[in-house]
Formats: C-alpha cells, structure tokens, sequence
C-alpha cells in the first residue's frame, strides 16, 4: 500500500478515533486485513511503520524508505514504546492502523532527540501488518 499523504492522515485523525482501553493512545484502522492470525501478547510481530511528530509534521523514521526493512518485535512485553506495543495488538495480517501516540506513553518529556522528536512530542505511526508468528 501507497504511504497516505500528510493531508491524508490529517482527514483520518479528524474522524473519531479509537480508544485503547486503559491508555491514552488512540487508534484509527485504515484499512482493514485479510482476518485470521492477529498480533498478541508474546508474538512476534513484523510490520511497515512510518512515525511522524505531529507537531511539526516531520516524519522521523520509515521502513519503506530506501535502504530501511520492515521492523520486527514481540508484541505486548514492553519491547517498545507503550502506546505502539498496546496499540498494534490485534492487528490482523494486511491490516493498516494509524496510532496516535501522546508522550507519556512514546518517548515522554525528554523526547527522542536523534531522531527529531522534541521533549512532549505526540506521535503519529501508520503501521501495516505483515506477518504475525
């Protein structure tokens, strides 16, 4: 699937977005997958993700960029950051979800500044799901 333009994404965060029982990340399915195996709690989860700080619009990381793979992780142990690791289970095969990550729950008051994302900064991931093991 194409990347969804900056406009795009802005038109989807519009819509109501959906809440993460027990968390402040909200999510936004895209489009949906093929049904069948979904990311859970100790799988290892291979997706596409493409993070934008939603502040200055600025996207930070991509696996679809040259050069970049998809990214692999096991899901729901803490492995990553809280609002991603939550915020994918369930996730079916060809499944794309957009997350809305505030930054108590991504890289907190200090921000990730290698990678361009500022002390407090909201994070907007687009994830597609590729594999689930």
């Amino acid at each position: 699937l194409p990347l969804h333009s900056r406009s795009q994404q802005l038109h989807f965060l519009d819509r109501a977005m959906q809440a993460l029982p027990g968390y402040k990340t909200t999510y936004q399915i895209l489009s949906p997958g093929s049904g069948g195996t979904k990311i859970s709690k100790g799988c290892n989860a291979t997706v596409h993700a493409t993070g934008v700080v939603k502040e200055t619009g600025k996207k930070f990381w991509s696996t679809k960029d040259p050069g970049q793979q998809p990214f692999s992780y096991q899901a729901g142990v803490g492995g990553v950051i809280t609002g991603w690791d939550q915020g994918c289970l369930g996730m079916e095969i060809g499944e794309v979800r957009m997350l809305l990550i505030p930054a108590d729950e991504g890289y907190g008051k200090a921000g990730f500044p290698a990678w361009g994302i500022p002390p407090g900064g909201t994070l907007e991931f687009t994830l597609e799901c590729l594999q689930v093991k």
